[in-house]
């Protein structure tokens, strides 16, 4: 049974998280079908823009941490690691509609997103330091650059969680709306999007994102170096474990 539902419509690539008994925590199985997705949303001319979005109580809870340390070492060949750079590569637009939880890559996913809109029941966090991890995705790059250091540094250091309206303020999100108002905004937004000429706004994403995406890259690298050195450290196993024993 697949947790990644996809339906294509007037342009737009829908993609909807549907793993709700575990918070649509990623598994390594929906990696890959996330990495497939954008694979076929890049190269189908039929499609020019992803609407990515999870259930209406929860986004994504981050990655299924059980499976996601038994997948083996973060090299080219691990799904989690292929889906980073599909997305950092992505060149069409995409959109995110988030609602409820919003935890690890469930919020630095949206950093490589063109628009975001959230609910007003969306909740953000990077518990990363928590569990004696570094950033990831291109995070620490990214969201300081998006929202300043200093609120960077609370969220990525204290691991501190912050709300759809705080997420707003700082630029994080484009709009919040009521839950029941967020898919039906998202869609307006996304068929106006793939209504337009499609070479002309994939070159202005392009013209964008020129001037840091190869350091985005390089970043996103360097901290999956600093992820897996940290991952397989005594600290990092024992907070692992402590939270096993939590739940």
């Amino acid at each position: 049974m697949s947790h990644i539902l996809q339906q294509q419509d007037q342009g737009v690539l829908h993609i909807r998280l549907n793993r709700a008994e575990k918070k649509n925590a990623l598994s390594q199985q929906m990696y890959r079908e996330l990495t497939e997705a954008l694979q076929h949303a890049t190269n189908d001319v039929a499609i020019n823009v992803v609407l990515l979005q999870g259930t209406e109580s929860c986004f994504s809870a981050g990655n299924d941490l059980q499976d996601f340390l038994g997948a083996g070492e973060l090299n080219a060949a691990h799904p989690t690691v292929q889906f980073l750079y599909q997305l950092a590569n992505f060149p069409k637009p995409l959109i995110a509609a988030v609602s409820g939880l919003a935890i690890g890559i469930g919020t630095t996913a949206l950093l490589h997103c063109d628009l975001v809109y959230a609910s007003d029941n969306a909740r953000f966090q990077l518990p990363f330091t928590q569990l004696g991890l570094c950033p990831e995705a291109g995070s620490s790059l990214l969201l300081p650059k998006l929202v300043g250091y200093q609120h960077a540094a609370q969220y990525l250091l204290l691991g501190e969680a912050f709300t759809a309206n705080e997420a707003q303020q700082m630029g994080f999100v484009n709009e919040v709306v009521s839950a029941d108002n967020l898919t039906e905004l998202a869609r307006q937004k996304a068929l106006k999007l793939a209504s337009l000429p499609a070479d002309a706004v994939q070159t202005s994403k392009a013209l964008m994102k020129r001037g840091f995406q190869q350091v985005t890259l390089e970043t996103i690298a360097a901290e999956l170096q600093h992820f897996q050195r940290l991952l397989d450290g005594d600290e990092c196993q024992q907070r692992i474990a402590a939270f096993f024993t939590k739940r």
